[in-house]
């Protein structure tokens, strides 16, 4: 067995900027506890739990009122982590499944009445073996009878790739950190271009202007991250989402402080407006509509 690692600092700095009322961290995991929700067996890393208690505790201490649980990919498709992190919420949790091709309509049913409200193709090479973008692509025209949108996490060398892809899928679709663009190029480099672009011509695609502390170079107070991405949040401000990404997958040698990254959403988001919209409005079309 692997050397279990753990990702996240047990106690964040308590940011000094304040969310709006209601307002959710749209993209954030729970590991285990692995006595109870075990690791797949093809999982790419070990990690040590991170419980739902501690979730909603990082919640309150951030002052977010929400948060949407996206599954992670040590669980692989077993999804009882996520349903059960829900169900301890009171509400105050959606989620995002991930599921083989072959799960039934009864069983998107039960997903569906457990909270979940989306879910998530992952094309990392370095995170899953397999993405079958036909079998995807089936599911996708599956899960739209229940309102539900699709999460995909790319690298930006893939965008061009996975257009058709996206272009063809009937619901929402909702790309992980921005499809994960080298910041370093800049606000008009060739990668987040793309994006735009991407953006532009395809009114059911999303992003989450989430991840600086994997995609900027210069590290805290993330200011290349800001360049980069507020352009991105003021030109499409009902189909951007944000989040922490706690537990932080993978970040154990470059450990993220959840209240410093808190305090970049002003400096993406600059007006009030903008806030609402980000963390308030555009969450709850996804995930409370209901």
């Amino acid at each position: 067995m692997s050397k279990r690692v753990k990702s996240w600092l047990d106690e964040p700095s308590t940011p000094r900027w304040r969310p709006p009322a209601g307002a959710v961290d749209a993209h954030v995991h729970v590991f285990g506890p692995e006595a109870q929700f075990p690791f797949s067996p093809k999982a790419k890393y070990h990690p040590e739990d991170a419980s739902a208690e501690m979730l909603f505790a990082l919640r309150d201490r951030l002052g977010f009122s929400r948060n949407v649980i996206v599954q992670a990919s040590c669980h692989g498709t077993d999804n009882r982590a996520v349903l059960d992190a829900i169900a301890r919420s009171g509400g105050a949790a959606r989620g995002v499944a991930v599921a083989s091709s072959d799960i039934t309509d009864a069983e998107l049913d039960e997903l569906h009445r457990g909270g979940i409200r989306g879910i998530r193709f992952n094309f990392l090479k370095r995170l899953v073996d397999d993405a079958p973008r036909a079998q995807f692509l089936a599911l996708a025209r599956r899960i739209k009878r229940l309102g539900w949108h699709v999460v995909i996490y790319f690298e930006a060398e893939l965008l061009q790739e996975l257009t058709p892809f996206m272009q063809a899928i009937p619901t929402t679709v909702l790309i992980d950190h921005l499809g994960r663009p080298d910041i370093a190029q800049g606000p008009a480099g060739a990668d987040i271009s793309a994006l735009v672009k991407l953006l532009d011509a395809n009114s059911h695609i999303w992003t989450k202007v989430s991840g600086a502390e994997r995609l900027s170079e210069q590290g805290p107070p993330y200011d290349d991250f800001v360049e980069v991405v507020r352009p991105i949040v003021e030109r499409f401000s009902s189909r951007v989402l944000w989040g922490t990404d706690w537990p932080h997958p993978n970040m154990q040698n470059c450990i993220p402080d959840d209240g410093k990254l808190v305090e970049l959403v002003p400096r993406l988001a600059p007006t009030p407006e903008l806030q609402h919209a980000l963390l308030v409005d555009n969450p709850e079309r996804l995930y409370w509509s209901d």
